[in-house]
């Protein structure tokens, strides 16, 4: 099985994520041990952005990996394990909020694909970034 970052890698759908990483110097954290549940967006996802954001967060790398590290939980949550619970607490800090309906989203995205595991964790594909604050 492949780790997190491998996975990204390997998806034609996360090439704005995986070079969002490797800006914000965050692969090899993402390839550590873990475990860790990723909340991650789709390049479809991350061109829903107001224009330029993206180039603006590549210049501005601390607020960069604050967006990212917002996507990341501590542990390997599940589906059916972030169902049970109101909301995680990311590793930036923020609360992620957990809604509970037909579809399963976390705070202003819907999860499109969940439970892909990796060897460090395990990702949830979403149809937009998650917004802080």
């Amino acid at each position: 099985m492949a780790d997190i970052v491998d996975i990204a890698v390997g998806s034609e759908d996360f090439s704005t994520l995986v070079a969002a990483v490797q800006a914000a110097d965050l692969v090899e954290t993402l390839k550590s041990p873990g475990p860790f549940t990723v909340f991650a967006p789709t390049d479809a996802a991350f061109a829903q952005l107001p224009a330029g954001t993206i180039q603006t967060l590549l210049q501005n790398i601390p607020q960069l990996s604050r967006i990212l590290t917002f996507h990341v939980v501590p542990g390997k949550l599940t589906q059916a394990d972030l169902q049970s619970l109101d909301s995680v607490t990311s590793v930036e800090g923020s609360p992620i909020p957990i809604q509970k309906s037909d579809t399963f989203e976390v705070k202003n995205a819907t999860v499109v694909a969940a439970d892909i595991e990796a060897d460090n964790g395990i990702i949830h594909v979403l149809d937009r970034v998650l917004l802080m604050g």
